[in-house]
């Protein structure tokens, strides 16, 4: 059992260093939820963007020297603005 201790003008828990451990949350950023009987704490899941640089250099590798034909050129094209009045 734990009490909150007060730190500055908040106060916070102690958490002891098993249960830490067995709930994977040491050095992790926390998530806190406010539930009808309590408050539940858990690590934040940042795994979405797990592995992207890699596939990333993956389909750059796998296309070197291609462009992508017209798509840039016509981003950069503005003679279709040259009879557009302002």
């Amino acid at each position: 059992m734990t009490m909150l201790t007060k730190i500055g003008n908040s106060q916070g828990i102690r958490i002891p260093k098993p249960l830490i451990q067995q709930a994977h949350l040491e050095n992790v950023s926390l998530e806190l939820e406010v539930l009808e009987n309590g408050l539940l704490i858990k690590p934040v899941n940042n795994t979405g963007r797990d592995g992207w640089i890699e596939n990333i250099e993956k389909v750059i590798s796998n296309h070197k020297g291609l462009q992508d034909e017209g798509l840039l050129e016509d981003l950069l094209n503005d003679n279709d603005l040259e009879e557009y009045e302002w």
